[in-house]
């Protein structure tokens, strides 16, 4: 008897519970839009911290013979399984806002960055005279910790507890600040260890020496390792911190380096380059612009490689390679680095122009704004340049009494361009 007693009243608890459920659901399908709004900004109002009363005695009329229990059950099954899609009127307030936030979410940027170049700077400028104080004044006290050896030991695990403590910290311009120093501090104490030279000057000169160097294991130890070791922190990063997007371009240029700096490349960039500089008889630039070129190649075949995936998650690592891609064209057509090629610096500009009618064709056709916009500034520097070159070609910007006149023509033709980026945008987004 009290077994069934017992079923009895468990099924009267279910079939209780079923009829709320059944109640709201019914409820939810009588209300009107104009109604699931009212309840869905109440919530919102609650959800925030404050008083609904006020909101509440104002649209209460809107609704009849409604308790509160219901009410409130209403409004937070609207709000969990509601998308909101809010485009602002021009002129409004809250458009006003929106691009407020914008330029402030720039300006943290802004800040952010240079707060990294300032730390950087300040670390270069002091960090010999600190090591030196710390080596003179307390090797005596403590003449193990502070051994060189052990004290780059110990900045590396403070750089690799940077990395890991600032991908937690909420405040955005704080957290890359922090993680940037512990970048900075794997990059350069890793350096420092493969190259067994301690003091920062020393072992930049190290790098530069062994980029061009025979012996390809110092190579590897100088560049590769130490760029791989940033690329693993980047990699790390972009997994706690996905809504940092910044950081896919600093991921994508420590792993150029990586890759590139191989010792292999040296011996294969004289197939390479020959792509973008085919007349190799008028051959005579500087051997890292040869570098860059065969970079540039190996960078466009990667793009294209992650084009053709067609998976969203590679937009962000596409738009930085295009970016750097983008400047490295600039720098390759430059006419300072074809002073003895005419040919091959008229060929750099064609392939420079297809690449930016590539890049924009990709970037509308899967509606990517960063790339569009990419195109639109780097095609705006390409003209900039050309402007300039075609002068350098008769005469020196500095020298002769047409100086004011070149002048002005460059100020009309920023005004041209930004005339025809608004009407050309007008036309491609249809504004």
């Amino acid at each position: 008897m009290k077994k069934i007693f017992l079923f009895a009243l468990l099924f009267c608890i279910n079939t209780y519970g079923k009829v709320a459920s059944d109640s709201i659901a019914v409820h939810l399908n009588v209300l009107n839009n104009k109604q699931k709004n009212v309840l869905y900004e109440f919530e919102a109002i609650k959800k925030n911290g404050f008083n609904t009363d006020r909101f509440w005695n104002k649209h209460k009329k809107e609704f009849s013979g409604l308790s509160d229990n219901l009410r409130n059950e209403l409004a937070k099954e609207i709000f969990l399984n509601s998308d909101i899609v809010y485009v602002p009127q021009k002129d409004s307030a809250v458009q006003l806002w929106m691009q407020t936030q914008l330029l402030t979410n720039w300006m943290f940027y802004l800040s952010a960055f240079i707060a990294i170049c300032a730390v950087v700077a300040l670390f270069k400028k002091y960090w010999s005279l600190l090591i030196r104080f710390l080596i003179d004044r307390l090797a005596p006290l403590v003449k193990i910790l502070f051994s060189p050896i052990l004290l780059t030991l110990e900045l590396l695990l403070i750089g690799a507890v940077c990395v890991i403590y600032g991908s937690m910290v909420e405040e955005f311009v704080l957290r890359t600040v922090i993680v940037h120093l512990g970048l900075f501090l794997l990059w350069s104490q890793s350096t420092a260890l493969f190259t067994r030279e301690y003091w920062i000057k020393k072992y930049v000169y190290e790098i530069e020496n062994n980029f061009w160097g025979n012996d390809s294991w110092e190579t590897i130890k100088t560049i590769c390792l130490p760029a791989f070791i940033v690329t693993l922190a980047l990699l790390y990063v972009l997994y706690k911190v996905p809504a940092d997007i910044f950081y896919n371009y600093e991921v994508v240029l420590s792993a150029i380096a990586t890759v590139y700096a191989l010792p292999f490349w040296r011996s294969l960039e004289k197939y390479i380059y020959p792509v973008l500089f085919p007349f190799y008889k008028e051959d005579y630039r500087e051997r890292s612009v040869n570098s860059l070129a065969a970079c540039t190649v190996v960078a466009v075949i990667a793009t294209i490689v992650f084009v053709l995936q067609r998976n969203a998650v590679f937009y962000n690592i596409i738009s930085a390679l295009i970016s750097l891609l983008i400047l490295s064209f600039l720098i390759l057509s430059l006419k300072m680095n074809h002073k003895h090629s005419s040919r091959n610096y008229y060929f750099i500009q064609f392939v420079t122009f297809l690449f930016f009618g590539a890049v924009f064709a990709y970037g509308f056709y899967f509606r990517l704004n960063e790339a569009i916009w990419f195109v639109i500034i780097g095609a705006t520097l390409f003209i900039i340049i050309k402007y300039m070159e075609v002068f350098s070609f008769f005469s020196d910007w500095k020298r002769g009494r047409g100086w004011a006149w070149k002048l002005l023509g460059l100020a009309l033709l920023l005004w041209l361009l930004g005339k025809g980026i608004l009407v050309f945008s007008a036309q491609i987004f249809a504004v």
